[in-house]
């Protein structure tokens, strides 16, 4: 496992990634790959570098990367949750992969963490190089800005957010300070429910919080966010093997659903992961280890890995 750095091909911008390699790595072999992207607010040294991790104990090349704008990747302003260059940066990071002489280009997978997921089945629709989906507790942010993290408000009802999003605009280039929105409750008193409550705790205690995470967002991000759709054309070019997991209990299944409901892709499966929530299936010891088993013989499938030669 080691950090790595390269430029987005997008945008030139450097991207800081963690790249984890299997037991045994040997750099003259070629090996199935797997990009791993981090929740909303999130960083790679957080869940998506868990999950890298559990993929590369199973023999695949597996990175973890800060998106555009966060982390320790460039860009400014800082916290820009652009939807858009978010799904540009999952194929920014396998262009990188294709120059590496270990990674078959041929096989590379993506899968992700919450809006990660949303992000990375996007990817999947653009992207047929992405030969594999994977996602945990998916969340297709802008569905959840617009109607709620239970599905419970009509997209109209969002307009004003547009609205606040372009005000933000005007006021950042006003050289106002940069406007903000939280991703994730910032105080524990503005969770409306348990399962949030522990979005904060992930994000601002000594549970899972780091330094270059802060758990927000520009405000003007709400321009892109409030219209987007991470599953749009789903139901024609997202033909990829698809396998979902998600908790039985968790407020954003639903848009795990959705995402089954909608993809074309004739090999697709659901796992329901008993009695999680929504962040269980980020840190959850149990839950992790089952989620982890259920992607990586998924992955080792629909990518072909290859058993270790023996010595």
């Amino acid at each position: 496992m080691g950090k790595i750095s390269f430029k987005n091909s997008n945008s030139g911008l450097d991207m800081s990634a963690v790249i984890s390699f299997p037991e045994g790595f040997d750099e003259s072999r070629k090996y199935p790959a797997v990009v791993v992207s981090h929740p909303g607010g999130g960083v790679k040294e957080q869940t998506a570098g868990t999950y890298a991790r559990k993929l590369a104990e199973r023999g695949f090349v597996a990175i973890a990367y800060d998106a555009s704008y966060q982390g320790e990747s460039g860009g400014q302003p800082r916290q820009l949750e652009n939807p858009h260059i978010r799904t540009e940066d999952v194929s920014a990071v396998i262009d990188h992969l294709t120059t590496l002489p270990y990674v078959d280009a041929d096989r590379i997978g993506a899968m992700g963490i919450c809006a990660g997921a949303g992000y990375s089945a996007n990817a999947a629709i653009n992207d047929p190089r992405i030969k594999a989906l994977g996602t945990v507790s998916a969340v297709n942010i802008g569905s959840m800005f617009r109607n709620g993290w239970e599905n419970s408000v009509k997209d109209a009802e969002a307009a004003p957010y547009i609205k606040a999003g372009a005000d933000a605009r005007s006021s950042d280039a006003s050289g106002a300070p940069v406007a903000t929105i939280p991703l994730a409750p910032l105080k524990e008193a503005d969770a409306p429910n348990e399962e949030l409550r522990q979005a904060w705790e992930y994000y601002h205690t000594p549970r899972a919080e780091y330094p270059t995470a802060p758990g927000f967002a520009t405000a003007r991000s709400l321009t892109q966010i409030i219209p987007y759709d991470a599953y749009a054309k789903a139901e024609a070019f997202l033909t990829q093997p698809l396998q979902i997991v998600a908790g039985s209990v968790a407020g954003s299944k639903w848009m795990s659903d959705d995402l089954f409901a909608r993809a074309a892709s004739a090999d697709k499966k659901v796992h329901i992961v008993e009695g999680a929530n929504h962040m269980d299936l980020y840190d959850g010891e149990k839950e992790v280890a089952e989620a982890s088993k259920v992607l990586g013989d998924f992955f080792a499938r629909t990518l072909k890995l290859e058993p270790v030669p023996a010595e």
